[in-house]
């Protein structure tokens, strides 16, 4: 059984584990974090939660029934209505369909929790696995980029609300 979860205070030990250990995973199809982000992450946890009570972004566990992490969906810089989706699923989870089930859930969540009525995400050209997701999940390209001289595509999603 999958598990999207709002972060909470208690989810830190085992969100900073999935990070360390997928670390070099990450590493090869977008910017690494950096030591530093480990060094501070109690610190950087208790940031985004006040940061999240705030209403400036929506973070976003993807768990499996035993409460082990195997991605993250956020939802981040949110205003007048959008939002940028930024996801990573794990090493061990990859490939069997596990980001495009969290991407859908948290866009639906967008809409109907959060009343956003767009997204816009992007990712590394040299990353076909991100592509593929925003495309199955509706995501429409509008645009190139670069990340750390990484070429890129800029996506956009519109929402709409569900019906009442």
């Amino acid at each position: 059984m999958i598990v999207i979860s709002r972060l909470r205070p208690d989810h830190g030990p085992a969100l900073l584990a999935f990070e360390k250990r997928n670390r070099a995973y990450f590493a090869a199809s977008v910017p690494d974090r950096g030591d530093d982000y480990f060094t501070r992450f109690g610190i950087r946890h208790d940031e985004l939660l006040a940061e999240q009570s705030a209403g400036l972004h929506h973070f976003h566990l993807v768990e499996d029934g035993d409460g082990a992490v195997l991605g993250r969906v956020n939802l981040l810089d949110v205003a007048e209505g959008s939002a940028e989706l930024g996801y990573r699923i794990a090493e061990r989870a990859a490939g069997r369909g596990l980001a495009t089930y969290a991407v859908r859930q948290v866009c639906a969540l967008a809409a109907s929790e959060y009343g956003l009525t767009t997204l816009r995400a992007a990712t590394t050209l040299d990353n076909p696995a991100s592509h593929a997701v925003l495309i199955r999940t509706g995501f429409e390209p509008t645009g190139e980029a670069s990340f750390d001289g990484r070429p890129g595509r800029l996506y956009t999603l519109g929402l709409s609300a569900p019906p009442h």
